[in-house]
């Protein structure tokens, strides 16, 4: 998605240990006449008619994942929580995720009575790095019965083997921008 990579070199900022930043524009504040774009490139990728629920893990996905809804249909979106709640009742899907920029594991969890065997369901996140949020998605879709349509990702890391990981699980998985290589404080995409 050129608009996209033109977004990233204009306002991206990288970071040591090859952390790219997009906070301006995707995830702290967002740009939304970009996300109505990403949202209909994602539709264009996933032209399913059957999926009926989108899943994201909180907080960077959840803005994009609801504005890609609209293009699916107004389907609803659900989020992965990544810290116990006293409002979270009855039967829990549940995993654990590494998160690539904070160092740290997270149990993610999803209400079962959200995710059932009749649902079709696309995962979108902003970041594919090592694919541990991916991973750990896909494991709670699995154990709720319902049908994983795909992984729409924002920005994938290329040179990191996330996307090679899902892709060998079989998983239809679409990003948008792929980087292939961060060097000298350049970023360069496939």
């Amino acid at each position: 998605m050129e608009l996209l990579k033109q977004r990233i070199l204009k306002d991206g900022k990288l970071k040591e240990g090859n952390i790219l930043k997009v906070d301006s524009f995707l995830n702290h504040q967002m740009d939304i006449v970009l996300m109505q774009e990403i949202g209909k490139e994602f539709r264009r990728l996933f032209p399913d008619t059957s999926i009926n629920k989108i899943l994201t893990i909180e907080a960077s996905g959840i803005g994009i994942a609801a504005i890609a809804a609209q293009y699916f249909g107004n389907v609803p979106v659900v989020f992965a929580k990544k810290s116990k709640s006293k409002n979270l009742d009855g039967a829990l899907l549940t995993t654990k995720v590494m998160s690539f920029t904070k160092g740290i594991e997270f149990d993610v969890q999803v209400e079962a009575k959200f995710l059932t065997e009749q649902d079709h369901v696309l995962v979108i996140d902003d970041f594919l790095a090592r694919g541990e949020a991916l991973k750990g998605l896909i494991k709670i879709i699995e154990q709720s019965g319902a049908t994983l349509a795909g992984c729409g990702i924002v920005i994938e890391k290329g040179f990191q083997d996330g996307g090679k990981i899902i892709r060998e699980m079989g998983v239809h998985l679409e990003s948008l921008a792929i980087i292939d290589h961060i060097d000298n404080n350049q970023i360069s995409f496939r």
